[in-house]
Formats: C-alpha cells, structure tokens, sequence
C-alpha cells in the first residue's frame, strides 16, 4: 500500500505536537505504519542546523540566509527520512514543512521567488498528500508557550520570542496559504479542546484516504481457555 504524507502547520503554542501523536495513534488503530518526524529537524543533519536556527545562531545570517539553512536542511530531511519512508509504504506525520518557511521566512521579508527556488531544490518533487493548518489567535498560543515554559518545559525558542503582531502576521500568511491551495489544506479551529481538534483532523483524514481507512481496527483476539 501507497504511503502519505501529512504535513502539520500553525502558529507558535498551536497545539500541532499534541495532535500529530494522537493522529499517529488513530493510524496505527487502523493498522498503518506510522513515521512521526518535524523540522526543522528530523535527519542527523538537519538536527545540527535546527539547534543552530532554534537558538539564534543563525539570526546574523539574517532572513534569506536562515531560508537557505532551512532549505538545506529540508533536502537532508527528505533524502534520509520522509522519501524512504514513503518509498516503504508507511505515513509520514511532519510538524512543520516547506509552508513554514514560505510563512516565517516569507514574513521576514524573503522574496517569494527566491523561497520557491529553494523549495524546488530541497523537496525534490515531494509534496503533502494533505496539510493540517491548526488555527489559533496568536495571543492564545503564545499564552500556551509561556504556560509551557512556566511548568518546566523547554524555554522559548529563537521564533516563539517575536512580538505579538509578528505572530498575528503569520497566522494571517498561513490563513492565505489555505485559502490558495483548499485541495491541499484543511483548516482546524485548534482554540477549541484537544479533543474536538482530534477528532476535526481525523475526520478530515477520513474524508480524504476513506479508501484506506475504511475498516475498523480489529480488536486484539484473547486466547481460550485450554489453548
């Protein structure tokens, strides 16, 4: 059977790594072969350039070369990762894809011509079978990042620390994104419970492999008495 790729995006503090485990739960439910991976990140090669992106070390770059780090580690991520996986018939589960950069990188003030070029050479062809858009004002995810912070999780990082209406501007990019490419996208309220949110995405992905995902999991048989 075919694998898929399913890309997840949204906001800082959306709620994206919540929903992509219990996405991946579903699939396995349903018998898939699940590869749960982010960026960026995701490769041995592309985790070095995420610690140096994530920590500021690249913010001397400025924003077009921060696109090209990204790039490059998009291109590791999808030669060592998401293509052998797919290739193997299993479901890739991305936080975060090429859209993030177009968004974070494109609000910087990147030019659109110059992030497709890096696109077109980091995917190789590749592209989401679906992408999840989790949609959440920017104050509320930026409240769940410092809730986050406040209970002991990892600190803010290099992008969660932006200002409130660089956050807002985002989130208005990645809307747009959605509304131009409806064939790829699925928008999903993430403000509402977490349980809501799971069940709008599974529906959602439902809708779009119904072919397979049709049958119900088969519950796990008890051995008789005797055997």
């Amino acid at each position: 059977m075919d694998g898929r790729f399913i890309t997840f995006e949204g906001g800082e503090g959306a709620g994206k790594s919540t929903q992509i485990r219990r996405l991946s739960q579903k699939l396995q439910d349903h018998g898939r072969e699940v590869v749960l991976t982010r960026e960026p990140g995701g490769s041995p090669g592309a985790e070095t350039i995420r610690e140096m992106l994530l920590s500021g070390g690249a913010r001397h770059l400025g924003p077009r070369g921060e696109a090209m780090l990204f790039a490059a580690a998009r291109a590791d991520h999808v030669d060592a990762t998401i293509a052998p996986a797919l290739s193997a018939g299993k479901w890739v589960l991305c936080d975060r894809f090429a859209d993030s950069t177009r968004v974070y990188q494109g609000e910087a003030g990147v030019d659109s011509a110059y992030l497709d070029l890096l696109e077109t050479a980091a995917v190789a062809g590749l592209r989401p079978d679906l992408t999840v858009l989790i949609d959440v004002p920017a104050a509320i995810g930026l409240e769940r990042v410092s809730r986050r912070s406040a209970a002991g999780a990892e600190a803010p990082d290099r992008f969660e620390t932006d200002t409130l209406e660089t956050h807002e501007r985002r989130r208005a990019l990645f809307l747009d994104l959605a509304r131009r490419e409806p064939e790829r996208f699925v928008v999903i309220d993430g403000a509402k419970e977490a349980d809501e949110v799971a069940d709008a995405i599974w529906l959602a992905v439902l809708s779009l492999f119904s072919d397979q995902l049709v049958q119900d999991p088969q519950p796990v048989k008890e051995p008789r008495d005797g055997a």
